[in-house]
């Protein structure tokens, strides 16, 4: 029991939280409406069961009842509206000045993500899963892209996921509260090794942050190496494959 929980699990971004928090709300209505109907019907089992061979008595209308029955399932669907409205106009939320932008890109069958103002790009290949680095408590901005069939960003302790779709930027936000490193993936089947696009998200304070930005840029006069190794990428991936992101410093533009 130790491992069960109610709903959906707490969110690692504010936005993921505001998710979950919707989940919570729609579990305890189906509860309750649940309820609702599982007492009726064994109030009507057990006060109209049958007793002898004489017909209950009849009622053809009652119209308070009937109206009743019909206002309250629709203020029920009214405030789940306005509850789901509420929640994803936050979510979709852009900020008009982000901490960090990050430009994502999708391809067969990995990821490239790009820091525009640091000059940093980090690319994937099916063997080798990169990790980008965001700062605790601040606005992520990202800039999502598809290089050639539909993908999609999915990070699940982030309870969010974006279609990558070619020709089209999709732009969205998120603040993580808390250091920590979170598994991420393709959602979308993209061919043979879509299985294989994985990535990491590692939130970290802004001190270290910029550390790490400062040993990618060490880096932008070496040649690249495909297959270098991140020093912030972590020993194990989703799919427990080996992690050894390509990193190139001082290429993005």
């Amino acid at each position: 029991m130790s491992a069960c929980q109610f709903g959906a699990p707490p969110g690692a971004t504010d936005q993921g939280k505001d998710i979950a928090g919707l989940y919570h709300l729609m579990f305890w209505i189906a509860i309750g409406v649940g309820a609702i109907v599982l007492g009726l019907i064994v109030y009507a089992v057990l006060r109209f069961r049958r007793r002898n061979e004489d017909l209950p008595k009849q009622t053809r209308y009652h119209v308070p009842l009937e109206v009743t029955y019909t206002v309250i399932p629709i203020l029920i669907v009214l405030f789940i509206f306005a509850a789901t409205y509420r929640v994803e106009h936050r979510v979709d939320h852009v900020a008009h000045n982000p901490g960090l932008v990050v430009d994502a890109t999708a391809f067969q069958w990995q990821w490239r993500f790009t820091y525009p103002q640091y000059r940093i790009t980090l690319i994937g290949t099916p063997t080798t899963y990169p990790t980008f680095e965001v700062p605790v408590g601040e606005t992520v901005r990202i800039q999502l892209r598809a290089q050639d069939v539909i993908h999609a960003f999915y990070v699940p302790q982030f309870l969010f996921k974006r279609d990558a779709i070619p020709g089209k930027l999709n732009t969205f936000d998120f603040r993580v509260p808390e250091p920590g490193t979170f598994a991420g993936e393709c959602a979308e089947f993209c061919g043979l090794n879509h299985a294989t696009m994985g990535f990491f998200v590692k939130a970290v304070p802004r001190d270290e942050f910029d550390q790490w930005v400062k040993e990618q840029q060490s880096k932008s006069n070496a040649t690249p190496t495909p297959g270098a190794t991140s020093g912030s990428t972590p020993t194990s991936t989703p799919g427990g494959g080996p992690v050894t992101p390509t990193v190139i410093a001082g290429n993005s533009g």
